[in-house]
């Protein structure tokens, strides 16, 4: 659970203690202000009831509580938020302000779900449930120290508050101390053992300590709690928890190399109906993991050769337009993709990315990653490539993707550019791109570190193409990349990921007068820096590019990192 509601008992009887229509009163009134109700049942008969114009100030705020309630049950926030506001403007009060600050937190506005939260407090008496609130804000915000401060508080409140025990852990989980997050979850199992997601949380604990067949057990005695007791707390979207269930234990199963069994979990969770963002995350990876596994488990041809595995510090032999598949990953392994992309065929060359791509597959060799490198990849090397490394992934601690060469945004998604792309009438041009969100969905696991780097948008080369066959092909997007949705509100996978671009989302890069373009230039001259932090890292490479290109190009990062990351060892 990722938040819970506070003193709905003390607002029904509000409503009923004056006269009131007896249509109000005795069919449209419990239908309105009972939790157990369904959603579009309760938004037609608050509706209703608001229509009678019946009721004001208290009362009213009431109903428009009660709709919010539906409407956060239906996971419509900005209906939330709005029926919320009313009912503040006629009386404000506690259970009021906490939706609203839970349906602003599940919109990723961490910052006014915090406010909200803090009024609630103001209004007192001090309440266990609100800390918990305001400590999942904070922990949105990755301020793990203050959300740590909030559970503590929410504890001392609720001693037996199992929530607030698993999301301590989770917190602690983010800052490294696992046996401190396992007691933490160990606790509140031991509260209540009927819940599944504590368990769920525990699974990922073991995945990051390398005990895959706990992992599998947890997640296995957490889908069948979910399966006998749903949720039923109007805080749960429905399906969230059996599907982050069946997630976490396909994840287990394939880094434990049981393909089948990871294949069938993958199978359940895109059978299961997502009505949250976390959910529908979950679903996207589990999507991309199915058809990565479904690989993974094919027989190999009897005249196919077996790949070599390779030591980390060995450098790959470099690819040119063709991908073998990469040896499979030891657990704890640091991965890396590099691709770059120049010799396009048809739309305008780029000298420096094939440059860019050695620079940074030699430093990262450097530093001890096995590093799977193409150059000037077309579809099929640059596809199988890319599923050979996020299958392979599954086993790693650390995995980092360059990519360098064009890069478009199309509908606000982004795609990367193999040199054999090519726009024709009655074709569909994102066909022929390999599309970013597959590679971050592919990666989305909190038990690894994630760090994506796109130096990838250099110019529209789609732009002569698009006006040679017409206006109406859908990829006249804007220019540069559009900054990533995979990181957004109430997704609980993309914890653990950094990505950066080049440049500013929606500006253009530069390519370079030397070998190198100004953004991998830099890069790989500090991504090997011993004892840097990997966002000091991009700071450095930010402040150096932005001098040289003279404030023309300014690099931009976003992280969801659960601690600090050195890619040089200390």
């Amino acid at each position: 659970m990722r938040r819970l509601l506070v003193a709905l008992c003390l607002l029904t009887p509000a409503l009923w203690s004056a006269p009131a229509l007896a249509q109000a009163r005795n069919q449209l009134g419990p239908l309105c202000t009972t939790e157990t109700t369904p959603a579009d049942q309760m938004v037609d008969a608050c509706s209703k009831i608001i229509a009678l114009k019946v009721f004001k100030g208290g009362q009213l705020a009431t109903v428009y509580f009660w709709r919010a309630v539906a409407w956060n049950k239906k996971g419509d926030y900005a209906s939330v938020i709005a029926d919320a506001t009313e009912a503040i403007r006629l009386q404000p009060s506690q259970a009021v302000y906490n939706l609203r600050g839970s349906a602003y937190y599940d919109k990723g506005d961490y910052d006014i779900a915090i406010a909200d939260f803090d009024d609630a407090l103001k209004l007192g008496p001090p309440s266990g449930i609100i800390f918990h609130n305001r400590g999942n804000a904070w922990r949105g915000k990755h301020d793990y120290a203050k959300a740590i401060a909030d559970y503590d508080a929410a504890i001392k409140s609720d001693p037996r508050s199992a929530f607030s025990f698993q999301n301590r852990g989770i917190s602690k989980e983010a800052l490294g101390d696992l046996d401190g997050a396992l007691a933490d979850i160990n606790q509140a199992i031991r509260l209540d053992p009927t819940l599944p997601q504590p368990l769920i949380n525990r699974t990922s604990i073991w995945r990051a300590k390398g005990d895959l067949d706990r992992a599998i057990a947890d997640g296995s005695e957490a889908i069948r709690l979910a399966k006998d007791k749903p949720a039923v707390n109007i805080m749960t979207p429905p399906n969230s928890v059996l599907i982050s269930g069946y997630t976490h234990r396909a994840l287990a199963y394939e880094a434990k190399g049981d393909y089948a069994r990871a294949r069938d979990d993958y199978n359940a969770t895109l059978a299961i109906v997502a009505s949250d963002a976390g959910s529908k995350a979950n679903q996207a990876t589990a999507k991309v993991r199915l058809s990565l596994v479904t690989d993974a488990a094919a027989p190999i041809p009897r005249d196919a050769p077996s790949p070599a595995a390779q030591p980390a510090t060995t450098p790959a032999p470099q690819q040119t337009g063709a991908a073998p598949s990469p040896a499979p990953a030891a657990r704890g392994t640091r991965m890396a993709l590099i691709i770059g992309n120049g010799a396009y065929a048809h739309v305008k060359a780029l000298p420096n990315p094939p440059n860019d791509a050695r620079a940074v597959a030699k430093s990262l060799r450097d530093i001890g990653f096995t590093v799977s490198e193409g150059v000037d990849l077309d579809r099929a090397a640059m596809q199988k490539m890319t599923r050979g490394f996020l299958r392979e992934a599954a086993r790693a601690q650390v995995a980092v993707v360059y990519y360098a060469g064009h890069g478009v945004q199309v509908d606000g998604r982004n795609y990367l550019i193999p040199v054999d792309v090519e726009l024709k009438p009655g074709t569909g041009m994102t066909e022929a791109m390999i599309d970013m969100d597959t590679i971050m969905a592919g990666l989305d696991d909190q038990v690894r570190t994630n760090i994506l780097i796109f130096d990838a948008c250099r110019n529209n080369p789609m732009a002569q193409q698009v006006a040679s066959v017409g206006v109406n092909r859908g990829i006249e997007g804007a220019s540069g990349l559009a900054a990533p949705t995979s990181l957004g509100a109430g997704a609980t996978l993309g914890a653990g990921t950094l990505i950066a671009f080049a440049t500013a989302p929606g500006q253009v890069a530069l390519d370079g007068e030397g070998a190198n373009s100004p953004f991998s230039a830099a890069l790989s001259r500090h991504i090997g820096t011993p004892g840097l932090e990997v966002q000091q890292m991009l700071t450095r490479v930010r402040a150096e590019v932005v001098s040289t290109t003279k404030n023309k190009q300014v690099p931009w990062s976003n992280s969801s990192l659960l601690g600090e990351v050195y890619l040089a060892e200390k």
